[in-house]
């Protein structure tokens, strides 16, 4: 479990010393996000984006000449049993975390499970939280193996980023399980991803083509996570 209480990091310094041992600051800056490979102007840039305080990770999602940022964090796995090993990759595991941020139309969650094999749709994906986060209604996906990328199972939490909210994932064989606040959303059990998975919080621009204003400016929060590998 991670709480963020072992000290404070400046923009630009994230995950620094205290943090380093389980913490990456994920893409590097300028990397494209999901919106900037298919040509909008919006990149991850951690060193601009995110820093601890008073006991949370925080994203200061806004715009800068132009370009919208956000950051992927990932924590890293202690004990990760995937061949080759990954710091943040586990097959099957439970994924809890406590979230809130401010109603920014255009900035995005798709915190998720992404395959270490990179073969998408063929090994699916599995989000959550996901959606705009000025959205009333984020949700949880199963992407499905095969090769439909829109063959999906959607769960919807009816509940927004405004307030603070605890989104787990429970993935096991044959089963991915979305509870929001200790209730369960549903489960998917349709050819459930069974491969590898690494853990990225992927924050970023652009859902359904609604880019951020340049104006628009604020704060993601992380309070704490928790990761369980199944037994």
């Amino acid at each position: 479990m991670e709480d963020f209480n072992r000290g404070d990091v400046p923009i630009g310094a994230f995950p620094g010393p205290a943090y380093i041992d389980k913490w990456s600051a994920g893409y590097k800056d300028g990397w494209p996000d999901s919106a900037g490979q298919t040509g909008q102007p919006s990149r991850y840039y951690p060193s601009k984006v995110l820093s601890v305080k008073n006991g949370m990770l925080d994203w200061y999602l806004h715009s800068e000449n132009g370009i919208s940022m956000g950051a992927a964090p990932t924590p890293k796995i202690p004990n990760a049993t995937t061949n080759p090993p990954r710091a943040n990759s586990l097959l099957y595991g439970r994924y809890s975390v406590r979230f809130k941020a401010d109603p920014l139309k255009g900035f995005k969650t798709a915190w998720l499970l992404w395959p270490d094999s990179k073969m998408w749709p063929r090994d699916g994906e599995i989000d959550f939280p996901e959606s705009d986060l000025a959205t009333s209604s984020f949700y949880g996906a199963v992407h499905k193996m095969g090769t439909d990328p829109r063959d999906t199972d959607v769960f919807y939490a009816n509940a927004s980023f405004t307030s603070w909210h605890v989104a787990t994932m429970e993935w096991s064989p044959g089963k991915v399980e979305f509870f929001l606040d200790g209730h369960s959303l549903g489960a998917g059990t349709s050819r459930v991803p069974n491969t590898p998975m690494h853990y990225i919080l992927q924050t970023e621009s652009c859902m359904f083509n609604v880019c951020p204003k340049p104006e628009t400016a604020g704060h993601l929060h992380l309070d704490w996570i928790a990761i369980w590998k199944r037994a």
